[in-house]
């Protein structure tokens, strides 16, 4: 079966509030597809992006050229149960990959709670779990394999390390990523315990708690005292997974239809959101499961919402969530002016390790995670705006797949091996092929001649 192409279809992110309509949409079938593809752009003049499934926050997959779609290359290629090592194609969602996994008796030591997303995008745009002592998705990347501009293909791997660091968060900039090999680890059980918790204790003791468990995380509602808590460890007892009534009354009518009728009622009346709050928060009671670990980690999100994430160095995290908390909530005084915001959306804290690729957010140094977000039809920029000036003090770095407002001239001082990755981008797509606005907005013009010649 060829790649199919589609003139001018609209495309929109799972928010539905990035758009755009590609002139041409393809969905190849292969990497001779895509290299096809690629040559029909080359002839029309235009730029390529590879959409994903939808879930970043940005206009990362935006564009007016030639839209990829990778759905049609979702095959598990080759697993190899002794070494762990798994090839999969790039469009292999994390939820399609982690039942096949499964299937094998292996798994991915370390997952997000969206499991929605195709590998090559998660592992693009640096997409992470929490684990004080677990890298992201990208760091268990062993090789993978690029289609280039000019329609070649590149295989990335441990023999050109500077590459491979490059490659494995690359924000769509270099080349397709058609195929992905991935260290995975034996299938693993998790106990999970969802309880809530003394705000301020929990902030005291968020370095202890994150690394006395493999996995630890905490929510707050702003307004409120309590932190709903998220510990996940590994333990050597069965699976016991819930029936599927159990798993629909939590899942869908708790977790989200009700809570997504509060947000509802907090975007019609503003001024009783932090009473809603403090509902939400007592209704959120203790709850204990043991199961597969991807069962553990993934949670369904069909609430519709926006987001804004930093990563900082770990020792700021509690210093940041603070300072957010203190900025939702401030008055300013005199005037009868009021400042704080109206937030129905908890703030979500989690931990990485460090890892080594170039552009990820937790390069070079063990981070803490800080995510604020909005409710669809609620006013965001101004409070992400706030948040930001926060982070960006305590020495935050944002997260490439959700909103944030830096450019290329402010992210490069945050990265201390940002040139790196530049002349790797430069060897690979020097004419840009691979770029859209959001690229050469937060990575500037392909080659530095470009800018001079636009100047």
């Amino acid at each position: 079966m060829g790649s199919t192409v589609n003139d001018a279809v609209a495309w929109r992110n799972w928010t539905g509030d990035q758009r755009c309509r590609p002139a041409a949409l393809e969905r190849p079938g292969s990497i001779a597809e895509i290299a096809a593809a690629l040559e029909r752009a080359a002839t029309h003049d235009q730029r390529v992006r590879v959409a994903g499934a939808g879930h970043s926050f940005t206009d990362i997959a935006l564009t007016d050229g030639r839209q990829l779609k990778l759905d049609g290359m979702s095959r598990l290629l080759d697993a190899d149960r002794d070494s762990g090592l798994v090839r999969v194609q790039g469009g292999i969602t994390i939820r399609a990959l982690n039942a096949r996994l499964a299937a094998l008796g292996l798994a991915l030591e370390n997952l997000g709670d969206i499991d929605a997303q195709s590998i090559a995008g998660a592992i693009s745009t640096a997409t992470h779990g929490t684990g004080a002592k677990l890298p992201n998705i990208s760091a268990q990347v062993a090789a993978l394999t690029l289609v280039l501009a000019d329609g070649s293909t590149l295989h990335c791997s441990a023999e050109d390390p500077e590459l491979l660091r490059a490659a494995r968060v690359g924000l769509g900039a270099l080349g397709v990523i058609a195929e992905v090999t991935l260290r995975c680890v034996p299938a693993f059980t998790l106990r999970g315990i969802d309880a809530p918790a003394p705000l301020q204790q929990t902030l005291e003791r968020f370095e202890e708690l994150s690394l006395a468990n493999d996995h630890f995380e905490l929510y707050v509602f702003p307004h409120t005292g309590t932190a709903l808590t998220r510990t996940n460890n590994r333990t050597e007892e069965q699976p016991r997974p819930r029936s599927r009534k159990t798993a629909y009354l939590n899942d869908v009518l708790l977790t989200n239809r009700t809570f997504e009728l509060f947000c509802r009622l907090g975007r019609r009346w503003p001024a009783q959101i932090p009473r809603i709050n403090r509902v939400v928060t007592r209704l959120a009671g203790t709850s204990r499961r043991i199961d597969r670990s991807d069962r553990i980690f993934s949670s369904p999100r069909l609430v519709r919402f926006t987001e804004m994430e930093y990563a900082l160095p770990r020792e700021r995290t509690v210093e940041a969530v603070r300072s957010v908390l203190e900025t939702v909530a401030t008055r300013a005084r005199g005037g009868g002016h009021r400042r704080g915001f109206a937030v129905p959306f908890p703030i979500e804290v989690r931990t990485v390790a460090a890892d080594d690729a170039l552009l990820s957010t937790a390069a070079g140094r063990d981070s803490g995670y800080v995510a604020v977000h909005m409710f669809e039809g609620m006013a965001w920029e101004p409070y992400f705006r706030a948040v930001e000036d926060v982070m960006l003090d305590l020495g935050g770095r944002p997260h490439w797949g959700k909103r944030h407002f830096q450019t290329a001239a402010t992210l490069r001082e945050r990265y201390p091996e940002w040139e790196r990755f530049q002349a790797v981008r430069r060897r690979l797509d020097p004419g840009g092929r691979f770029a859209n606005a959001y690229v050469e907005r937060l990575l500037g013009p392909a080659h530095p001649d470009a800018a001079a010649a636009a100047g």
